[in-house]
């Protein structure tokens, strides 16, 4: 079997929903199409369960999809699927060309209760010494997961995401639209977003929250009773999950986009931001500050604050809606990012790179025995 030829591409079966557009869904779906579409042989294999600790039917179905392939066959998974179930994945590496896309550490999911964290911690760890190479989404990601688990840095290769073209966002009044596109999560901090537009309650704004909310989870509606004290209903604004052309109409109108996260191994809603040259605030957690970057000129396109400050946070906002000469230059770094940042073209053929990698791995070990 050749390095690509046939290769397997295991998701989580949201991925293949377009309305459920998590950076690693929307990732996964942007890499299938890219490499198909380069002539890269791929076959996507969704697979549901609950990820990343499912019941025994979902471990069965990804039990299954694996036993179905034949030895040596080269198979890319998502480490969502992966990484919470080593007694599958492991044994399947020992026969498997295995590869495993690390989209967030498990246990970095905030809000994960020690016990379970150390579960996942633990799994993850057993599960990417055992496969033949390690993908992440940038090289913050790469170094985190290659010191947390012991893995040799040069199994652990790094693909970053890319981004679509997009044209100019218009915005608004240059000033007061902000937007934040992210599921409602306590990694996304939309906590410390409210804590940070309360202190701008006197200035004039309206914030629209694009992004679902986790089924069961109470976090969407403590975050809703703080605006509700703040007395910020109205403007503070909730659509749930928005698809293209409605993400597209939501970009387009915003002035600023806001990313408070408490961690990132890129963050993709910034990229796509910069894509449209719109300036971002950003909690400077992870990857963030490198995936804002700099432009050409050395300025950067937005600001950057402690990650889980809402005090600084409020300040960025604080300053972006009553500085004009601040925004006029921020955007303008913006504008010009817009046309440096990498493409799913460049990510597929990085993605492509790495499968290579794998088939002349596992030769290599295979010659050797």
């Amino acid at each position: 079997m050749s390095a690509v030829g046939g290769t397997v591409f295991v998701v989580p079966a949201a991925a293949a929903d377009p309305a459920a557009p998590s950076g690693g869904n929307v990732y996964d779906r942007r890499i299938l199409e890219e490499l198909a579409r380069t002539g890269v042989p791929v076959r996507g294999v969704p697979v549901d369960g609950a990820w990343p600790l499912p019941d025994a039917s979902g471990s069965g179905r990804l039990a299954a999809a694996l036993a179905d392939l034949p030895d040596g066959a080269p198979v890319l998974v998502d480490g969502l699927v992966a990484c919470g179930v080593p007694e599958v994945v492991v044994p399947a590496a020992a026969r498997l060309r295995l590869a495993v896309l690390v989209h967030l550490p498990l246990a970095d999911e905030t809000g994960t209760p020690p016990g379970r964290a150390s579960v996942l911690e633990r799994g993850e760890g057993a599960v990417l010494r055992a496969v033949d190479l390690v993908v992440a989404t940038s090289g913050h990601a790469a170094r985190d997961l290659a010191r947390r688990h012991g893995l040799d840095p040069e199994r652990v290769c790094t693909v970053e995401p890319g981004t679509a073209p997009a044209p100019a966002a218009p915005g608004s009044d240059g000033a007061s639209r902000l937007l934040c596109v992210a599921s409602v999560t306590p990694r996304k901090g939309h906590d410390v977003l409210v804590e940070a537009l309360a202190a701008n309650r006197a200035r004039r704004w309206v914030c629209v929250c694009a992004g679902p909310e986790p089924a069961g989870s109470a976090f969407p509606r403590q975050v809703r009773r703080r605006i509700g004290e703040h007395g910020l209903t109205g403007r503070v604004r909730f659509t749930g999950p928005l698809e293209p052309p409605a993400l597209d109409r939501a970009y387009a109108e915003a002035d600023l986009v806001l990313q408070p996260s408490r961690a990132e191994t890129f963050g993709m809603a910034v990229a796509e931001a910069l894509a449209r040259g719109i300036p971002v605030v950003v909690g400077a957690a992870g990857a963030l500050p490198a995936t804002v970057g700099r432009s050409s000129d050395g300025t950067v396109p937005g600001l950057l604050v402690p990650p889980d400050d809402a005090s600084a946070l409020g300040a960025a906002i604080g300053r972006w809606l009553e500085d004009e000469a601040l925004r006029d230059e921020l955007r303008a770094a913006a504008r010009a990012r817009r046309a440096e940042l990498r493409t799913w073209q460049s990510a597929a053929r990085d993605m492509a790179g790495v499968l290579e990698r794998l088939a002349a791995a596992r030769r290599t070990q295979e010659g050797a025995r």
